[in-house]
């Protein structure tokens, strides 16, 4: 009996994937293994409405994902980003929107021993809250210079903790959290997406706006270089060629002593 109730279980949660997967076309995998509960409430209520989080256990999540391969293109696939401890999110947004909304819930966190430093982790210059003390043998021991300075630990020059892609030490860790420095993101980490038949693994989709519009801007400005020092006409280059055209009129003219003043560009006198 109780057998027959465990089953029914595990059916009705293979049956809400696949439910869930026919009403949205969008789903992706996260892995929860380094997500606190408290963090992943506060996440699920800011998200609420716009995406549905399910959770139950990978070998179920895989066996509703073989029962959709007559429904949905290559999602048998998909099971191999079925990793970790993972949750599946269900939305409407589209994959890229998706993981804008993940990355606007992501919130700052002390680094802990043995974690992967995401950037330079440096000790600035300049006064510390610390009092005189055993303080100063412990900045010395992580290479950090200071003096006495109207009573507090004055830290000398800019000091790097811990280099980019270097593990963090537990000295290390101890001061960025004494100095309120949380250089490390706690948020859903999110593995890959599913839209389409296609499988967007989280590089392709975690795109950085500012830069993505910076190389816009950039290929514009070279494009526009290029027509321009090409002689190509268009209404974006007409007005440049035009009064570039007249400097090198002018110029000509000015060289072979004509008159610059018979040169005027369109509208003069």
């Amino acid at each position: 009996m109780l057998q027959q109730r465990v089953n029914a279980v595990k059916a009705k949660e293979v049956q809400d994937v696949k439910r869930l997967a026919s009403e949205y076309p969008v789903i992706a995998v996260v892995n929860m293994e380094t997500l606190p509960a408290k963090e992943l409430l506060k996440i699920k209520h800011s998200l609420r409405g716009k995406v549905v989080f399910k959770y139950t256990k990978k070998r179920l999540i895989k066996i509703a994902f073989d029962q959709l391969k007559d429904q949905k293109k290559n999602i048998e696939s998909f099971k191999e980003k079925v990793i970790g401890i993972p949750m599946l999110l269900f939305t409407k947004e589209n994959p890229y929107a998706l993981q804008k909304l993940i990355n606007k819930n992501k919130s700052a966190t002390p680094a802990k021993p043995g974690q992967i430093a995401p950037y330079d982790l440096i000790m600035p210059a300049g006064p510390t809250p610390f009092a005189p003390g055993p303080m100063i043998g412990e900045l010395g021991v992580l290479g950090i210079k200071s003096k006495v300075q109207d009573g507090k630990i004055c830290v000398i020059s800019d000091t790097v903790l811990v280099h980019q892609g270097d593990a963090v030490s537990p000295k290390a860790a101890e001061l960025l959290a004494k100095i309120g420095v949380e250089p490390m993101e706690i948020g859903l980490n999110l593995i890959a997406a599913y839209h389409n038949g296609e499988i967007l693994v989280r590089e392709a989709i975690d795109i950085d706006e500012k830069a993505y519009i910076d190389n816009i801007k950039k290929a514009h400005a070279e494009a526009l270089a290029l027509a321009t020092h090409i002689g190509y006409a268009s209404k974006e280059t007409i007005e440049i060629l035009i009064k570039t055209a007249y400097i090198q009129a002018r110029k000509v003219s000015e060289e072979a002593k004509l008159n610059p003043d018979g040169i005027k560009p369109e509208g003069g006198n």
